[in-house]
């Protein structure tokens, strides 16, 4: 274990092509096995990450971060979009020394390492892809559109009610009201217009055609009671993904890493394994 000198978390900010701050921490216990990367939910923050990284942190070396638009890190105006965030995180990943990393994403999250890996498999190692999809639906632009204009319209605490059902199970959500709670906090914290462009990106968001030139070893997470990334859009994406697996989790629902954080940080550290075993090659 290492001693809270040596593993005390760096923070920093990085720099993206087009000048956009990038805020993040970095977890780099010496020894690490494997360097990894976490990359959150639509209107989270680095913060969504840290019962998992109380998981990892030990034994590997763990990046999160504050996507454009979200947290501490610059919110410029729009378009966003998947292609442009997956390349904040290159840049990202350049600035603190790493060449490539196991990516994690979550949600909108698993949409950017979705992107990422397309963009610069080279960068790739493996690949986590938890309660997310590759494409929303014919529908999605209307629909990402529609809670873009409430949140104009009414202020993110209209969405409250929509979010917290959709974010967490019936039980977590009587059991963990503080957990709740801050995820509500820190959803109110967002800033509205980058949070309606960001809506934009993620109706707009369609990663199919890039699915079948994967190669890093795939994991694909999904809460059986998920129904904003449902199971039959994790089903599609291990279809679509040579050698993708894919495991159902019972009894939790859209923010798994909030549910139930050492499964995820339990699947995620057998995916490095993996990644290892395949000989995907560290940075």
């Amino acid at each position: 274990m290492q001693t809270a000198e040596t593993s005390r978390p760096a923070s920093g900010q990085a720099t993206a092509p087009d000048g956009t701050a990038i805020a993040y921490t970095l977890h780099a216990p010496p020894g690490a096995r494997r360097r990894i990367v976490l990359v959150h939910s639509l209107a989270m923050d680095r913060s969504y990450w840290d019962p998992v990284v109380a998981a990892l942190a030990d034994d590997y070396a763990v990046l999160v971060y504050d996507c454009r638009g979200h947290g501490a890190s610059d919110k410029p105006a729009g378009p966003y979009t998947v292609e442009l965030f997956a390349d904040d995180l290159a840049a990202l990943l350049s600035a603190v020394g790493w060449r490539s990393a196991i990516v994690a994403g979550s949600s909108m999250g698993g949409c950017v390492a979705l992107a990422f890996a397309i963009r610069h498999p080279d960068r790739t190692e493996g690949l986590a892809l938890i309660d997310t999809t590759a494409w929303y639906g014919a529908n999605a632009p209307a629909q990402w559109a529609e809670r873009g204009a409430k949140a104009e319209a009414e202020g993110l605490a209209s969405l409250l009610p929509f979010q917290r059902t959709r974010w967490f199970g019936d039980e977590f959500r009587a059991k963990s009201p503080e957990m709740v709670g801050k995820a509500e906090r820190i959803f109110l914290a967002n800033a509205t217009p980058a949070y309606v462009e960001t809506c934009r990106m993620l109706g707009a968001a369609d990663l199919r055609s890039g699915l079948g030139g994967i190669r890093a070893p795939t994991s694909i997470l999904v809460g059986a009671e998920d129904y904003a990334t449902p199971p039959e859009m994790a089903e599609a994406m291990q279809s679509a993904i040579p050698g993708a697996t894919l495991q159902v989790i019972e009894n939790v629902r859209h923010f798994t890493p909030l549910e139930i954080p050492d499964r995820i940080a339990a699947e995620i550290a057998a995916l490095a394994d993996r990644a290892a075993a395949a000989g995907a090659g560290s940075a």
